[in-house]
């Protein structure tokens, strides 16, 4: 996995714990809120790639963070290919000779 990958993941999984803890929710209460494990939790919270996507998608619910989830790709932020798109435009345009 990348390294910038794995540097986000822990991000968001510390993200997530400070969102946990700010709403005072026990590592207990969220597990059982998510259907899993604690163990699973701390990995999802640590970063761990391997915990399932529905598992953080859940998490963002009971967060009330899915709206933030929803938009993790939407076009209108994709800077890239703003920039991208931006580069292809023409310099000139002509009018078309009939």
């Amino acid at each position: 996995m990348p390294l910038p990958a794995v540097r986000a993941l822990r991000e968001l999984g510390r993200d997530l714990t400070l969102a946990r803890r700010r709403r005072g929710i026990s590592t207990e209460d969220m597990a059982a809120r998510l259907f899993i494990g604690r163990r699973t939790l701390w990995r999802l919270e640590r970063g761990d790639p391997t915990v399932a996507i529905g598992t953080l998608a859940s998490a963002t619910h009971v967060l009330q963070l899915q709206d933030r989830l929803a938009r993790l790709a939407a076009p209108a932020e994709d800077t890239l290919a703003l920039q991208l798109d931006e580069a292809r435009l023409p310099q000139r345009i002509h009018r078309k000779r009939s």
